[in-house]
């Protein structure tokens, strides 16, 4: 009995082992937060338990390393145009801890986006508050080294209060490396660069970026798993863009609004992802909304049709991100210092809410390493 028993025994936790990832959440400190969070998320049951904690001030955006051995976060404030910092942490994957490795300036204030290009010898930062991006080295041991490339956008747009100058929202990579995508909230537009992987440069393109519609305020960009569309989040009208993309040029297919029909609220879009299976998009708006937005993609023409919303059951959901299963969506409240854990109809593409919460303190960013 125990031969069959151990090999039995051993088969189940190799299984529930597969079906357990880290989650690795990024705060505003202050208040309930005091930095970076790390916890077992078991993408089975949508269970989950606390492992560790490190300080560190407004980790509110946070970046993997392709070799999920490293962990980036923005340090997200501001001094006279040189306040930002990002630092750099080991992580552990063995007992799920994070080490600070080392620190260094962002080249602007209040960034809030950090990403690693596939090479994993950069990162790219997006400054908001200065309205610019910065490219950094990565070193041997997983640590910074000072901006290797620096650009300051210029302009501003309809918006007085919101859009008085250029506000860099996010630095995204394309999937094959060769360009970089810079959404920038105060002037409607998507600047697009290529990236030299051998030195860091940027080079705009001819034509260098996308324009929005005026006030719209572009936020955060996604591509679509096939490579073939883009999706674009605009947080002062609440509008996403659908685009066609290839080889750094972004066609628009069309807008569509995330918000509730005849909606009349304070709006404030966030974040946005489409389904890891690429069937659905998703959108979360803030203000006085706080909901998810639910899209069908058509994958011949990469429009979308409005299927459903959400609640978030809470307030602010800044960002939200599907496990790597795709089986439960998390959701980040940020004013009611919790992540709500959704069930994914991956058939219909709808939310449904487990009944379970992770308690902690302005949740901004939500990312994944597989343990």
């Amino acid at each position: 009995m125990k031969k069959i028993l151990l090999p039995f025994l051993a088969f189940l936790y190799v299984i529930a082992n597969a079906q357990t990832n880290y989650l690795i959440v990024g705060t505003y400190t202050g208040g309930k937060s005091e930095g970076i969070y790390v916890y077992h998320f078991n993408s089975s049951t949508g269970g989950f338990d606390s492992v560790s904690m490190i300080k560190t001030n407004n980790p509110s955006y946070l970046a993997i390393s392709p070799d999920e051995k490293f962990v980036y976060a923005v340090n997200e404030a501001a001094d006279k145009g040189n306040g930002g910092k990002v630092s750099a942490f080991s992580f552990n994957k063995s007992n799920g801890k994070l080490s600070f490795i080392d620190q260094q300036p962002s080249v602007g204030d209040d960034p809030c986006y950090v990403s690693v290009d596939k090479t994993d010898k950069w990162i790219a930062i997006a400054n908001y508050t200065s309205g610019s991006l910065s490219i950094l080295p990565i070193n041997k041991n997983g640590g910074l080294d000072a901006a290797a490339t620096s650009i300051q956008h210029q302009g501003k747009g309809v918006n007085k209060e919101r859009q008085e100058g250029p506000h860099v929202h996010c630095t995204v990579f394309s999937k094959d490396n060769k360009y970089l995508f810079a959404t920038d909230l105060g002037t409607d537009q998507v600047s697009i660069y290529s990236f030299n992987p051998a030195n860091g440069k940027l080079t705009q393109l001819n034509p260098g970026f996308v324009s929005t519609d005026a006030g719209t305020g572009p936020r955060h960009l996604t591509f679509h798993p096939n490579n073939k569309y883009a999706y674009l989040v605009q947080e002062l009208k609440g509008v996403v863009s659908a685009y066609q993309y290839s080889n750094g040029q972004l066609k628009l297919i069309e807008n569509i609004s995330s918000l509730p029909a005849g909606f009349k609220g304070a709006i404030g879009s966030a974040d946005i992802h489409t389904s890891p299976d690429g069937k659905f998009l998703y959108a979360s708006n803030r203000g006085t909304s706080n909901d998810i937005a639910i899209f069908k993609i058509d994958q011949q023409t990469g429009k979308l049709t409005a299927i459903g919303r959400q609640s978030t059951l809470g307030k602010t959901p800044r960002n939200f991100n599907f496990d790597p299963t795709g089986n439960f969506l998390l959701v980040g409240n940020q004013e009611s210092d919790d992540i709500v854990i959704f069930k994914v109809n991956k058939t219909t593409g709808l939310l449904s809410d487990t009944g379970k919460r992770i308690n902690v303190g302005k949740p901004v960013c939500i990312k994944w390493i597989s343990k």
